[in-house]
């Protein structure tokens, strides 16, 4: 079969699709033909070193496929189930070996498309709006990247939830999407003080969570945007990591409190990881949760979908087809 396999840490040139051995089944694992793969930063941090792997290594975390084989231990998934996975590394692949535990059926009215594209990033949204920070009618948040694969979701889940969504872009084009996500406000910090505009918005009140993705360029402000006690919630570091900071800010700034929650933390048990991808799963089957693929490359194009990613020139979520 074919593969995308690291054998050096580094750039996107580093990412060879080769001819690799087939995976073989071992006790409660499934393998997968997959129909696509879902493209997530970690992937780039496995990739350039930020993460340290065993190489050679096939990386990829998610995707959706269909069971081909399964152990005789399997007994919750049959041949021919279309599935979805997360947290499985090796997915950058025509067929893939997956932990039962961590596959799940995927329902109708959810394509594996769909299903590929919300297995981290959807539970991801799912976590930050349910358990990091539970959002309730009327609280306000403010969603860095909001045109992104994740931002979208929050912002669609925010305004489920009754709450209100300020959302972050770099270009016009990235503001109607966040818009058409559910967004109730857009800040252009291309051009625009994020913090400043947020006290506008609130009349001067401050936001009660931050869902930060960014990390490095949007820390500052998202401190400066929250209201007495609210909370940051430092999921991600796209811009690169926090550095130290004197803690003494938090109290200076209204009793905030910082968290740097993630997604492994948050699935510690099966029935977490179902709750969690059902509720997204029925809301995608539902209509209530738009997904939105904002590009697709081959497998054997894994660099440039890389390098679209690192770039920012990407919207919603990117996916690899075999």
């Amino acid at each position: 079969m074919k593969a995308i396999v690291i054998h050096e840490q580094g750039g996107s040139d580093n990412l060879t699709y080769e001819e690799v051995s087939n995976p073989t089944l071992v006790g409660g694992d499934v393998l997968i033909a997959t129909k696509a793969i879902g493209l997530n930063f970690i992937d780039v941090y496995h990739r350039n070193g930020a993460y340290s792997v065993s190489l050679p290594f096939v990386p990829g975390m998610e995707g959706a496929g269909v069971v081909i084989e399964k152990s005789d231990d399997v007994t919750d998934l049959d041949i021919g189930d279309l599935v979805a996975w997360g947290f499985n590394a090796g997915s950058y692949a025509d067929v893939v070996r997956v932990g039962a535990d961590k596959a799940i059926k995927v329902p109708a009215g959810v394509s594996a498309e769909q299903a590929a594209a919300v297995m981290l990033q959807g539970m991801t949204a799912h976590y930050l709006v349910n358990s990091t920070y539970a959002i309730k009618p009327g609280d306000v948040a403010l969603v860095h990247a909001a045109a992104g694969g994740v931002g979208q979701l929050l912002c669609q889940l925010i305004a489920l939830k009754g709450g209100t969504a300020i959302a972050t872009v770099s270009t016009q084009a990235k503001a109607d999407i966040a818009l058409a996500a559910g967004a109730a406000h857009v800040i252009r910090y291309d051009h625009e003080d994020v913090a400043d505009r947020v006290r506008e918005i609130t009349a001067s009140a401050g936001v009660d969570v931050v869902y930060d993705g960014v990390g490095k360029d949007t820390f500052d402000a998202s401190l400066a945007s929250l209201k007495p006690r609210g909370m940051h919630a430092l999921f991600g570091a796209s811009s690169g990591p926090v550095p130290p900071f004197d803690l003494q800010r938090l109290n200076a700034g209204g009793s905030l409190f910082i968290t740097r929650p993630s997604l492994g933390h948050h699935l510690l048990t099966r029935e977490e990881f179902e709750w969690r991808a059902n509720e997204i799963f029925d809301l995608i089957a539902a209509g209530k949760l738009r997904v939105d693929i904002g590009a697709t490359f081959a497998l054997k194009d894994a660099a440039a979908a890389h390098d679209a990613l690192e770039g920012r020139t990407t919207t919603g979520k990117v996916l690899l087809l075999p």
